[in-house]
């Protein structure tokens, strides 16, 4: 797993070998990102990361500078392994978290300017996401929630949706409030 850009970049961080969870790849992230920097100033922002799984995605708004990034991730595994690869960094602004997403978002009273969400493909609830993030509080009104899912799921009629971008089996659906 590569950091792609910022102080981080050129970093490489090594999965576990048997990790279950897969990080986004390099293409589909550095293209994400790329789409990224017309809504959010990086430097200013406050990310949520849900099903952080490797890390990949908060290493990289980490190492664009961002003022806190909460990781979200319920696996043990995965949790201790996001908490020692954070604690390496010595980077104040990680806070990993080990929850239950479908159970931390209702709960959450904190607000993002970004939420990310990376599921397992498989999860049965991947259709009700955008609806258990927007209708919570945790985006802040102008904030940007991206869902990254498989091709399977289409969330063009969702009210709030803004935009879709396909990088080869990796699909981002993006939705903002306003």
């Amino acid at each position: 797993m590569r950091v792609i850009t910022g102080k981080y970049k050129g970093r490489r961080f090594d999965v576990p070998h048997g990790f279950k969870a897969r990080p986004t790849t390099d293409f589909a992230k550095e293209n994400l990102f790329n789409v990224l920097r017309a809504y959010i100033d990086f430097e200013e922002c406050r990310a949520l990361d849900l099903f952080a799984g490797t890390g990949s995605i908060s290493l990289e708004l980490l190492s664009r500078g961002c003022a806190k990034v909460v990781s979200v991730e319920k696996d043990r595994t995965h949790f201790m392994y996001l908490r020692k690869l954070f604690l390496s960094l010595h980077d104040e602004a990680a806070f990993p978290v080990m929850a239950d997403v479908l159970r931390f978002v209702p709960r959450c009273t904190e607000q993002f300017d970004f939420v990310f969400a990376d599921p397992p493909y498989t999860l049965s609830e991947i259709p009700q996401l955008p609806d258990l993030v927007l209708n919570s509080h945790i985006l802040d009104k102008e904030g940007i929630f991206v869902l990254e899912h498989g091709a399977k799921n289409d969330f063009r009629e969702h009210p709030l949706f803004l935009e879709h971008r396909a990088y080869g089996s990796v699909n981002f659906s993006f939705f903002r409030r306003d």
